[in-house]
């Protein structure tokens, strides 16, 4: 069933302004999330019909970022891949398995949990680095156990799943910033895309809020990265920062 006017108004707004952020620093599940509730749609539903949306923003991402696709130390492309499809799906089951009322219970802390990696995420980078770098190259079963373990949170809800993956590819050993970001968005589409194939299988995405949000979020991933050098850095983070904040209080609240 299509949305009534004013919750599809409310949802395409939500969607262009994720997909701006997502092209911009990431945090589009800040808006999406909160805005799928808002309008009746259950938490869990949101939370799949939210990643559903999304997707084409990622897809995008590693299309752009194609040439700098590198294997992390530690593993191949193929193990990335693999590892990542599974703890994608993995999350996903999961998530179809938490309740309703349960989810309701987590999401503040899981949005609070986003803010504080997005907030923190440059010093956690810089800290993990100067770690990896002290003692050497992590081992190969620890990459593998440490992906899949990242796949299974981005798979049962993906809010600050960039962060986390930039912090984990600097502890891999890995040093190139355009290889650690293609990496990124490679894994996170791959999360998002397996989620979907859960979510659509177990009945608990909205197709008319997703595709109505897809098109949203696109135009709003192309609108951000015109935008993105026009917007210093530290207003950016600091407008997605009180953003997860507002939202993570009103969750609370909803509690």
């Amino acid at each position: 069933m299509w949305p009534a006017l004013p919750d599809a108004l409310l949802l395409l707004g939500a969607a262009f302004g994720a997909g701006a952020l997502n092209a911009v620093a990431g945090g589009g599940s800040f808006l999406t999330l909160p805005a799928l509730v808002w309008t009746g749609v259950p938490p869990v539903v949101a939370n799949a019909t939210g990643t559903v949306a999304l997707l084409p923003g990622y897809v995008a991402s590693v299309w752009g970022q194609r040439q700098d696709m590198q294997a992390p130390p530690g593993l191949s492309l193929w193990a990335v891949a693999w590892l990542s499809l599974l703890g994608g799906a993995l999350g996903a089951a999961l998530l179809l398995l938490t309740p309703n009322a349960t989810f309701s219970r987590i999401v503040p802390w899981l949005l609070l949990l986003a803010t504080a990696l997005f907030a923190f995420g440059p010093r956690l980078r810089q800290w993990i680095s100067g770690m990896a770098g002290a003692t050497g190259q992590a081992p190969r079963w620890r990459v593998g156990v440490g992906l899949l373990a990242v796949g299974v949170y981005g798979g049962y809800f993906n809010g600050g799943l960039g962060i986390l993956l930039l912090a984990f590819w600097s502890l891999c050993g890995a040093t190139s910033l355009h290889q650690m970001n293609a990496l990124k968005n490679g894994v996170s589409a791959l999360l998002a895309a397996i989620a979907v194939v859960v979510y659509a299988a177990g009945g608990v995405v909205q197709w008319p809020q997703a595709l109505l949000m897809m098109l949203a979020a696109t135009a709003g991933g192309y609108a951000g990265a015109r935008l993105a050098r026009r917007i210093p850095a530290q207003w950016l983070r600091a407008g997605i920062v009180l953003t997860g904040l507002v939202m993570a209080a009103l969750f609370f609240a909803r509690a």
